[in-house]
Formats: C-alpha cells, sequence, structure tokens
C-alpha cells in the first residue's frame, strides 16, 4: 500500500466514492474534477462527501445550522473527497510532490468571520498526511453562498511528479 493511503488507513479515514447527486437535483457538471497539465494538478471544487460518495450532514450556514466545529470537520471531509479524486487521476497519492494552493469557499451565516477556522479542517490533514515540506500551502477561506447547501466547498492545485500512472 502506498504511504499516504497506509496513513490514511491507520487514522482510519476512508476515501470517499465519487459525488452522488441527490436524486432531487437535476444538475449538470460539465468539468474535470482533477486536471492535470504537466507537473500540476488543478482540483475542482469538492464538498463534504460521506464514504458512500452522499453529500455529508449536517447542511447549511456555518454559524447557523451548523457549528464551527462541525464546519471544520466538514473541511476535513472535503480534503478527503479531493484525496479520492486525486488518486483517481494519479493512480498514487505519492505522486503529489507539493500542495500549492487551497481555496476554502464556507457557507457563512450573516457576521460570522471565522473562515479560516473552518479552513483549518482541510490543511491541518493535508500537513498531517504529507508533512510541512509537501503539505504546507498557500490558502484563501472566503465567506459565500454555496450550492446545495454545504456547509464548505474547496478548490486546491497541487504538484505532481512526472511520470504517468
Amino acid at each position: 500500500m502506498a504511504r499516504i493511503e497506509a496513513k490514511l488507513a491507520k487514522m482510519g479515514l476512508p476515501l470517499p466514492r465519487a459525488l452522488q447527486m441527490p436524486v432531487n437535483i437535476q444538475m449538470s457538471l460539465p468539468f474535470a474534477w482533477v486536471r492535470v497539465r504537466g507537473t500540476r494538478a488543478f482540483v475542482s471544487g469538492h464538498v463534504p462527501l460521506n464514504p458512500d460518495g452522499t453529500i455529508a450532514k449536517p447542511v447549511g450556514k456555518v454559524g447557523a445550522e451548523v457549528s464551527p466545529d462541525e464546519g471544520y470537520a466538514a473541511a476535513k471531509l472535503v480534503a478527503l473527497a479531493q484525496l479520492a479524486s486525486l488518486r483517481t487521476a494519479l493512480g498514487d497519492l505519492d505522486r503529489i510532490t507539493a500542495w500549492l494552493r487551497i481555496f476554502a469557499m464556507v457557507n457563512v451565516a450573516p457576521g460570522f468571520d471565522q473562515m479560516p477556522r473552518i479552513a483549518n479542517g482541510f490543511s491541518d490533514l493535508i500537513l498531517e498526511l504529507y508533512g510541512p515540506d509537501i503539505g504546507t500551502h498557500a490558502r484563501s477561506a472566503v465567506g459565500v453562498a454555496l450550492p446545495l447547501n454545504v456547509p464548505v466547498e474547496c478548490e486546491a492545485e497541487v504538484e505532481v511528479d512526472g511520470q504517468t500512472s
């Protein structure tokens, strides 16, 4: 088993299946979850997922229906969803040589201004898995309205080695 996947297994963190859109939602998603170009992989916005690929609960605005701790946990689930997509695209999570940038979008209630605290759920997991040399990244965290009323969505850019999967 690859090094990063072994760490995930030891932590008891399964990678989820791809997003399973709710049956009552008719939405086209005409984009790639991961686009690899040269030594860069651009990761589309991912949302918190259960292991079966369904949207994780709770949903709603952080600071209202979703507590900051629940928002932090949701951001961690987003990181797992991205890792699952990266594994599919790259074949091996150990091919990631640097996490370059994370853009975190948090669905916030009026007056909630702790978006970085929520985004730390994503960053903390990546740093724990990859260590500071590979896992340290630039990051922005903003408050916005999000599709499907999810509490957090993140996109990313990573550097990968040049071998083909």
